[in-house]
């Protein structure tokens, strides 16, 4: 038979089921850390790897977006005004350990209003870690809960911190253009830009070897005969790489006094579009006023289909299934052939 322990604290219904090792509070799974040490740890270790700058941002957005949560949920409760809304958060919050709450001068006309937060659980943690500023996970939090609740985007002043010696920590909130996402893209511009120039001028010189190699090596020209010459088309053609094939195609062919272009079509990445057949009808037509007749060689089901959906007739190309069969052909039709 399942253990479990109920309690009922100003209206708050605390549950525990030993057997499941399972929390409820208000029906809802939750879980218990200790503040000053496991929360601590946490804390310490998400500051430890992401700097403090940086992990301040990290705790005042999961605020702010938690606080998103807890503002719908509380907004769905059409009989509750948003006084009565922020009256059960505070309770509710207080009784799960979150410190002392109160909030004044709540005005839902102009979206503003004053929270006094004392002896929370995150000033405890900041207390127990030697700060000298508060933080900013609740204060954002709170803006969050209200942004949902005033159904307008709310952001938040802290006027003074509790761990600067003060009976309280004072926010103001109030309507403004502030969102977490900017100061997120804010944060990352203002620490990392030197950083990311300089990995921009590194990335700039590796695209640019790389273009180089990728010329180099994309679709090589192959002389595998006496006038017989096979070109494989590898990966995706955009428009620029395109033009290099075309121009690196017909400008060596003459060089090799090519009679026969076998373009292998294998090597082609599966979402084919209708601008590779055109680039494969726009080499072998220009390949042929130079004086060069083109095979076709690896046709893929995925490509017959496009180029069967497609208004480019290439049927007046030779194709072959495999690549051997392409080069046997053409030393036919030289009137040679392979002993």
């Amino acid at each position: 038979m399942e253990q479990t322990n109920k309690i009922n604290v100003s209206g708050i219904q605390f549950e525990w089921n030993l057997d499941k090792g399972q929390f409820l509070f208000e029906g809802e799974d939750a879980i218990l850390f200790w503040i000053s040490s496991a929360m601590k740890t946490f804390f310490d270790t998400i500051e430890e790897i992401s700097g403090e700058e940086a992990s301040n941002l990290v705790f005042e957005a999961t605020g702010f977006r938690q606080g998103l949560v807890v503002g719908d949920y509380f907004s769905n409760m059409k009989e509750v005004s948003v006084e009565e809304a922020a009256t059960l958060i505070t309770n509710t919050y207080a009784s799960a350990g979150w410190g002392k709450t109160l909030i004044q001068d709540l005005n839902f006309e102009t979206h503003t209003l004053t929270a006094l937060l004392k002896d929370s659980w995150e000033h405890k943690i900041n207390q127990t870690q030697g700060k000298t500023m508060g933080g900013n996970y609740l204060p954002a939090h709170y803006a969050g809960i209200f942004t949902a609740m005033f159904g307008t985007n709310i952001w938040y002043k802290v006027n003074c911190y509790q761990l600067e010696g003060n009976e309280y920590t004072k926010v103001e909130y109030f309507p403004s253009d502030v969102t977490v996402s900017e100061n997120i893209h804010l944060l990352a511009r203002k620490k990392e830009s030197q950083q990311i120039i300089q990995l921009e001028a590194l990335v700039e010189d590796k695209t640019r070897e790389l273009k180089s190699l990728v010329k180099e090596l994309s679709s090589p020209i192959i002389p595998v005969l006496d006038e017989v010459v096979v070109v494989p088309l590898l990966g995706t053609y955009d428009e620029e790489r395109s033009e290099e094939l075309v121009f690196k195609t017909l400008t060596n062919l003459p060089s090799y006094k090519a009679s026969y272009l076998v373009l292998d079509l294998t090597g082609l990445n599966k979402n084919i579009s209708g601008h590779t057949v055109s680039l494969i009808e726009k080499i072998g037509s220009a390949a042929s006023l130079i004086g060069t007749d083109t095979i076709l060689v690896g046709i893929s089901a995925e490509l017959s289909m496009v180029i069967s959906e497609s208004e480019i007739n290439l049927s007046k190309f030779d194709c072959f299934q495999t690549l051997q069969h392409g080069i046997y052909y053409a030393l036919s039709a030289l009137g040679r052939s392979i002993i």
